[in-house]
């Protein structure tokens, strides 16, 4: 049965027509198990009712016209209480209900099982026979297991409009994610393909067919000569029979097979990248689903062997566009800063990924940038997405492909409102950020980028809260070395001399690998990763502190911000290696002023850690981004469980709140970065709580500045007091909403639908 499940589920999930797909379905489930009625329901959100979309064994007539609101029926009572409904005489049933197009009521036996992908209902999946038959629990539990497997197939075609409601005709497709970067935008989407990756080839149409057929050609000529000289190279190594499959693969390579089913494809209209990978997956998916297990072994060979030619059609075909529209989205699987710094930064309008979340690395990188972002799409179709019009609103995470005309009217109001405000608070920005009972709280900036994107900053910010020294490290090909580091770390110094600048030492690892230095764990936000690797890697922080040290000399306005602290030897290790690099540069002449050190409070162990950090450190610097995610136990890329991360988590506010007290208590100097400090109502959160320094991106200032001066401190703490008090995330929102509403604050926060 497991195999039969496996085969049906693999069909639904790779068949391009969906409707042929459903028809298979219901088709094969009633072979399986033996049933006279298979029949598929979806729910309709707009409708609010089950409709039925697909059967076999009632009347063809019914499909589209039969349908019922939760809990009329039977089909209805399965989506009301989302849990299976299993009856030998379901004629006899209370909720049964007679539908006469259907002529069901031939039918005694009723099987349906509730149809649900991330905790939201679907459809309805039913069997149905016309004898009194009891499904046993086998067949109660394949059911629910093909339901459970379709779930996620169900919801992308759902988002991708190739599964629509009976009332929709507009073809516009909805995709939801993880708002990562705030901003709207209108634009065109550009796809950014992976390297030899077959399922992420996009559709284009070619202009010149013999050109594609060509380079077909050739790439297949390099792979068999490719396929000849390591044939050649192992004769000696491997057997004649592993030395046969070498012969296999230059037949299937032969323009009688492989090449002329790809070049039949090219004729039809498809580019060669793009009819290499449909023919590939089709052979891929006949093998996989014929009975011979040695044929079925065969499509690892043919998929490996797809893949070959097409890295050889990637090398000539840019990986990447030559030109890019004038509001270009960038889409991909997984976005990295490297590919960022590919497209021209005027015409960088937005950015989509089916990877990531609000706090990796991308996005930190997007908001500095001011570019709305959308990460973690999981149903993103990239194939059909390339040259495709969107709309991209990083408020609400999400992306609308091939928009109607009323939906662009209503976001191109939306933009010009947010432009709006956007003009009228830069006229605030070189007023002091100060309350209205004069309490000044102190706004610093997060860098990374150039220096000359943030060095305008400096009249409007008190300092560098945060230098992200990992960035410069992951667009080259190596380590840096000290010379290379010290300049750019004298750029940021100087550009805002005297203002503090807090430079964090390297901190990789969790969602923020160096190309030239990988690091693949099951958990790598709980592995290897900030102090972990550099302690563990002291040639590269010396290299580092030493580099620092040398660019704050005559300037004294370094500050050094150790990451992912968890215990107290962590620090002492550090703070020894810091001494050493000082003594070094003393030894080669080079007087240096001790800079101040801090730690980051982003693992919830130094939160009961504090007396002790406090007497070896000068600062300590909140990065609420991880707190968050390690209090709630929280994978903040994982995009199943996004929503549970929370900085309004009353448990995480709480944490705050009682973090305030302590590090004031202790006379310790304590700041806050991350989204949390960037958010124009939990900036007054904090602010109430006590904290008197916040550091956030450049975008984030405007707002946050805009509370604060509207505010005053009895009114933050206030806030702060009525929020403890409530028990939920969502409840905590909606407070916060209010009283922004209360106060006229409400244009600072992101639209709302």
């Amino acid at each position: 049965m497991l195999d039969v499940l496996r085969r049906i589920v693999q069909e639904v999930n790779e068949a391009r027509n969906l409707d042929a797909a459903l028809s298979t379905m219901v088709r094969r489930i009633r072979k399986a198990m033996r049933t006279d009625v298979c029949s598929f329901y979806l729910y309709d959100v707009e409708l609010e009712r089950l409709v039925l979309m697909e059967t076999i064994g009632l009347h063809s007539r019914a499909v589209k016209q039969v349908s019922m609101p939760l809990g009329e029926g039977l089909v209805g009572l399965v989506g009301q209480r989302e849990e299976p409904l299993n009856l030998e005489d379901a004629p006899a049933h209370p909720h049964f209900r007679y539908f006469e197009e259907t002529g069901e009521e031939r039918f005694s036996s009723f099987l349906g099982v509730p149809i649900i992908h991330q905790r939201r209902m679907l459809g309805v999946l039913v069997v149905q026979q016309q004898d009194k038959r009891r499904y046993d629990e086998g067949d109660e539990a394949f059911l629910v297991t093909m339901a459970a497997q379709l779930g996620g197939v169900l919801a992308h075609a759902l988002a991708t409009g190739a599964l629509s409601s009976p009332v929709r005709a507009d073809g516009q497709a909805v995709f939801t994610g993880v708002a990562a970067s705030p901003g709207m935008v209108i634009g065109d989407a550009v796809v950014i393909a992976p390297p030899a990756d077959l399922d992420s080839v996009p559709d284009l149409i070619p202009t010149d067919i013999g050109y594609e057929i060509d380079r077909l050609k050739e790439a297949i000529l390099k792979v068999r000569d490719e396929l000849r000289a390591t044939g050649e190279r192992l004769a000696s190594r491997i057997s004649a029979q592993e030395l046969a499959l070498f012969e296999v693969y230059q037949q299937m390579l032969s323009e009688a097979a492989l090449g002329q089913e790809v070049e039949k494809r090219i004729r039809e209209g498809q580019w060669a990248p793009g009819a290499l990978a449909d023919v590939v997956r089709r052979h891929v998916q006949y093998l996989e689903r014929v009975d011979d297990n040695y044929l079925r072994e065969r499509a690892a060979d043919v998929r490996d062997l797809g893949r070959r030619v097409l890295a050889h059609l990637q090398e000539e075909s840019a990986e990447t566009p030559s030109t890019y529209p004038e509001r270009t989205i960038l889409v991909g699987d997984e976005i990295s800063v490297a590919t960022l710094g590919e497209v021209p930064r005027d015409k960088l309008a937005g950015l989509v990924s089916i990877r990531g979340s609000s706090t990796s690395h991308v996005a930190i990188l997007a908001r500095a940038m001011g570019v709305p972002t959308v990460l973690g799409m999981v149903d993103l179709p990239l194939t059909r997405l390339n040259g495709a019009p969107v709309i991209l609103d990083g408020h609400r995470g999400r992306l609308f492909v091939r928009p109607g005309e009323e939906l662009k009217r209503h976001y191109q109001i939306l933009i010009a409102e947010e432009d709006a405000l956007a003009e009228v608070l830069e006229y605030e920005q070189d007023l002091p950020s100060e309350t209205p009972d004069a309490h000044v709280m102190k706004l610093m900036v997060n860098t990374g980028l150039a220096v000359d994107a943030v060095a305008s900053l400096k009249p409007r910010v008190s300092g560098v809260g945060l230098y992200r020294t990992e960035v410069p490290f992951m667009i080259t090909e190596r380590f840096p070395g000290e010379q290379e580091q010290t300049r750019l770390y004298r750029d940021q110094l100087e550009s805002f001399a005297p203002l503090p600048v807090v430079m964090r030492t390297l901190d990789i690892g969790g969602d923020k690998d160096l190309p030239y230095f990988p690091i693949e764990e099951a958990n790598p936000f709980l592995g290897w990763r900030g102090i972990r690797v550099t302690l563990d890697h002291p040639e590269v922080l010396m290299v580092q502190l030493r580099a620092m040290l040398r660019a704050s000399h005559g300037l004294d306005n370094l500050q050094i911000l150790l990451p992912m602290i968890t215990n107290i030897e962590e620090v002492d290790s550090a703070l020894r290696l810091i001494d050493r690099a000082q003594a070094e540069l003393e030894e080669d002449g080079m007087l240096i002023e001790r800079p101040k050190i801090g730690v980051m409070i982003e693992v919830p162990a130094t939160l009961f850690q504090l007396g002790a950090l406090a007497g070896r450190v000068d600062f300590f610097s909140v990065g609420s981004n991880d707190l968050t995610q390690y209090l709630l136990a929280v994978d903040r890329n994982n995009p199943r469980v996004a929503e549970l991360y929370d900085p309004c988590h009353p448990g995480v506010l709480s944490a705050l709140a009682r973090l305030a007290d302590e590090t004031a208590a202790l006379a310790v100097p304590t700041s806050v970065c991350g989204e949390l400090a960037g958010d124009p109502a939990g900036a007054l959160l904090l602010m109430g709580m006590g904290f008197d320094t916040l550091s956030m991106n450049a975008p984030s200032l405007p707002r946050v500045r805009a509370a604060i001066r509207r505010v005053s401190l009895p009114a933050a703490r206030e806030l702060v007091q009525e929020t403890l008090t409530l028990s939920t995330p969502s409840a905590v929102r909606a407070h916060l909403n209010a009283r922004l509403g209360e106060w006229q604050l409400a244009h600072l926060l992101p639209p709302r639908d």
